[in-house]
């Protein structure tokens, strides 16, 4: 998580506006003035999207008697992965190591009360951003067909490759909402609404539950992805100051 403060102090006024970032929802805060009087309000903005990326986390996992045997497997099940990956249309800045683990593979000898070492394990896991969500299916079987039996396919997630529209739309629903909400109050209450002097962002992108794969059968049939629809929302919080 990161913060980052701005402080501006001038003619009595003072402004602070904080910033965070957070994976899938952020925080933005305009605060003018100290006081805390007013009618305050919570708007709410959402939009409907297609996700259009698609997020495979994939690898191999390969078992021997040595870590020789173990990582050679491993190598070569990995670079025929890699190739099927580039070869149906994934660019190479778009696939990512995320974990590589070596390790001993044990069994408990009774006879002489301890661990003894049977094998050893390699796994190597990369995620691959696949911009063309059609070609998903096709490039997950191309993936198993290629990395055979060692070939792990653990999950897909969906997501928005550039959401600045679509914030920009939740945003401005939510301030309609929080404004037409607070007029309402001031009329029932009887004052004169006046303008924000504090406003508090929130947003929030649901992404989809990542689908878990496991292990993939090589078949003649294309594996069918639907990624559906996801919201983004964005919260707003807003004072208004009353003229009295």
């Amino acid at each position: 998580m990161k913060k980052i403060w701005f402080l501006a102090l001038g003619l009595g006024l003072a402004v602070v506006l904080a910033v965070v970032g957070l994976a899938a929802c952020g925080t933005t805060t305009v605060h003018t003035g100290y006081q805390q009087e007013g009618i305050w309000v919570n708007g709410q903005g959402k939009v409907a999207v297609v996700p259009d990326i698609a997020t495979l986390q994939l690898g191999i996992e390969a078992q021997a008697v040595t870590v020789a045997e173990a990582r050679a497997q491993a190598s070569q099940a990995m670079d025929q992965v890699m190739t099927a990956l580039t070869d149906n249309g994934v660019a190479e800045k778009d696939i990512q190591t995320q974990y590589f683990n070596i390790t001993k593979i044990t069994r408990w000898d009774d006879k002489n009360q301890q661990e003894v070492v049977i094998g050893y394990r390699v796994t190597n896991i990369v995620t691959a951003k696949i911009r063309t969500i059609d070609n998903a299916g096709a490039i997950i079987d191309a993936v198993a067909e290629a990395g055979g039996d060692l070939t792990r396919i653990n999950s897909i997630a969906f997501s928005v490759d550039d959401p600045t529209d679509y914030y920009r739309q939740a945003r401005e629903e939510a301030m309609a909402d929080a404004k037409a909400k607070a007029e309402q109050m001031a009329e029932l209450s009887g004052v004169t609404l006046g303008k924000p002097t504090y406003i508090s962002e929130s947003t929030y992108f649901a992404v989809p539950a990542p689908i878990e794969l496991g292990g993939k059968e090589v078949s003649s049939v294309v594996t069918p992805i639907s990624p559906g629809e996801t919201d983004i929302t964005i919260t707003v919080q807003v004072a208004y100051a009353i003229l009295k």
